[in-house]
């Protein structure tokens, strides 16, 4: 288990990290996602003890190891450059950690030949790295990283440097690979949907703070600031107003009754709907919004319908069957329900809080 409390650490006058904290189960796979620049990877090297804290605690299997040696905290480390030596064979590549630990020839014979077969690749063992695709290459440095049975495992955007296609299944072999190996391990990202689809639970790091911690599903459906809300998933934004406990913008309202209105009664306010939580209906269904639908756009498994709800663009998904099924097309009136949605108080104003999420890109 790896735990962190309280963790800081600045570079001159630029806070980096800023009381940082979170544990990952044993077994656990773990992402530490957020956007470039928000901290990701400096946590890492803290725990790795590449970098020093300035505060906090870092502890492993219970002992605190602050003040512990990089090579003695029991930590394999895989780079999204693989790292592999250029003249070593991806065998001795796998070996290296054991060879200089000093373990003996038969012993890490084994251990190579084991992990060779826990990575698909018992025929690849004589090549050189050159001779490798970067998928492969990737196993390898985490065969690597595994030889020595590390207590943990720390991944730096693994498959930031392959395309699009490669990522999405060497992400899915990972997560079934650690299934097996079952290793504590933590891997920086920057793509929450690589995030979504192999994290047992997501740590979201924003500006060096923790935003939210939780599994995949949670985060997505009951995101705790407007950032979370922001950052995962595609998201309409909506310019909002609360009084008199309903959510009201251009000619729409909504009825509120939950937590945030206790000390939020009125004011300025972002609401925050999933296009598929965006529901299209008849126009005349009771207990829909009207909306017109202005334009439609194919995207080969479902449609994206743009829709004009009380003078607020909102954006909707709609199956390729309810499509055919329904015959919408531009110009037409339509009911719109939405089945989940948030809403956060912008005590800051509205301006401020859509240059935020602009200069974060989330919004255009």
């Amino acid at each position: 288990m790896i735990s962190v409390k309280d963790l800081t650490k600045s570079f001159g006058s630029f806070r980096a990290v800023d009381h940082v904290g979170f544990e990952a189960r044993e077994g656990e796979l773990m992402a530490l996602l957020g956007p470039s620049g928000s901290g990701k990877s400096t946590i890492l090297r803290l725990i790795a003890g590449l970098e020093q804290p300035d505060g906090g605690d870092i502890s492993l299997a219970g002992e605190r190891v602050n003040d512990v040696p990089t090579r003695k905290r029991g930590i394999g480390f895989v780079f999204q450059n693989y790292a592999l030596f250029k003249h070593m064979t991806v065998g001795d590549n796998i070996a290296f950690g054991l060879t200089v630990r000093g373990e003996k020839k038969e012993a890490i014979g084994k251990r190579v030949e084991e992990l060779l077969g826990l990575i698909n690749m018992r025929e690849y063992v004589s090549h050189y790295p050159h001779q490798l695709s970067g998928g492969q290459r990737q196993r390898v440095a985490l065969a690597r990283a595994l030889a020595p049975s590390p207590r943990l495992l720390l991944l730096d955007e693994p498959f930031g440097s392959l395309d699009a296609k490669v990522r999405y299944n060497l992400g899915a072999w990972l997560k079934a690979f650690h299934a097996e190996v079952k290793v504590t391990s933590l891997f920086v990202t920057h793509d929450q949907k690589e995030a979504m689809e192999i994290a047992d639970r997501i740590v979201l790091i924003n500006r060096g703070k923790v935003e939210q911690i939780g599994p995949p599903r949670e985060i997505y459906d009951r995101p705790a600031t407007k950032f979370v809300a922001s950052f995962i998933g595609r998201v309409n934004v909506i310019d909002a107003y609360v009084k008199d406990a309903s959510l009201s913008w251009g000619e729409r309202s909504l009825a509120l009754d939950d937590d945030k209105l206790q000390d939020y009664r009125e004011g300025e306010a972002v609401l925050l709907v999933r296009p598929e939580d965006v529901e299209l209906e008849r126009g005349d269904e009771p207990g829909c919004l009207p909306a017109l639908i202005t334009e439609i756009r194919y995207l080969g498994d479902h449609f994206e319908v743009i829709l004009d709800v009380g003078g607020v663009e909102l954006k909707g998904v709609v199956s390729n069957e309810r499509m055919a099924r329904m015959k919408w097309a531009a110009g037409d009136k339509a009911g719109v329900r939405l089945s989940k949605y948030n809403w956060f108080p912008a005590r800051e104003g509205l301006d401020a809080v859509k240059e935020r999420l602009k200069n974060l890109g989330y919004i255009e």
